[in-house]
């Protein structure tokens, strides 16, 4: 796994600020893609929108102030 992780990070040096919005974008297009495709994803309650959101953040911001 550390050989993909180093080859992948040293692709990722590459990119600018435009290519990282652009992932993004691509990225928010193919979520809205799938609560297309599978409308029972959009029938949730908007707090558990809300709770994988917050969730899913704690790692990156645990690991953007530990140092």
């Amino acid at each position: 796994m550390g050989m993909y992780t180093d080859w992948l990070n040293s692709k990722i040096q590459k990119m600018n600020w435009l290519d990282m919005k652009m992932v993004k974008l691509c990225v928010a297009v193919f979520i809205l893609m799938v609560a297309k495709l599978w409308p029972p994803l959009l029938s949730l309650d908007w707090y558990w929108y809300l709770l994988i959101g917050v969730l899913a953040m704690i790692r990156p911001l645990y690991t953007m102030f530990k140092k």
